[in-house]
């Protein structure tokens, strides 16, 4: 049974870090597809698909080793497909056994795939069994 609280009837934001509004701008408009909002002296704010992403901006940073924000997809070989298209790098990971594409299906048969923005935020697509 789920448990309602004042968040559940909100909505989900991502935040990142961005050291070049401009280069985000591009590549999470030109590159993902998402809708640009808007950039202030804090922030570069895209619709993803009605869920806010903000990245925030900062001087500089150093990128954490882990994902950041993620994104469920159906079906996740075209999208894999398309970012390797458009000059995107999937990344390989020693300890995976990912396939040429860089597409890992997980022991219950769940695939994820990771690449980086200009900045080094780790980024995934998923296709989830459920």
């Amino acid at each position: 049974m789920e448990h309602q609280t004042p968040l559940t009837s909100g909505r989900l934001i991502g935040f990142a870090i961005t050291t070049n509004p401009a280069r985000t701008i591009h590549f999470y408009q030109q590159t993902l597809g998402f809708r640009f909002v808007s950039q202030d002296q804090f922030a570069v704010v895209f619709d993803c698909n009605g869920s806010m992403l903000r990245l925030a901006i900062l001087p500089e940073f150093q990128p954490p080793q882990y994902t950041v924000v993620g994104w469920q997809v159906d079906d996740i070989e075209p999208v894999v497909d398309y970012l390797a298209k458009a000059g995107v790098e999937m990344m390989k990971y020693s300890f995976l056994p990912q396939a040429p594409s860089g597409v890992w299906t997980t022991p219950n048969g769940n695939k994820v795939a990771w690449f980086k923005d200009p900045d080094g935020n780790l980024l995934s697509v998923s296709q989830h069994n459920s």
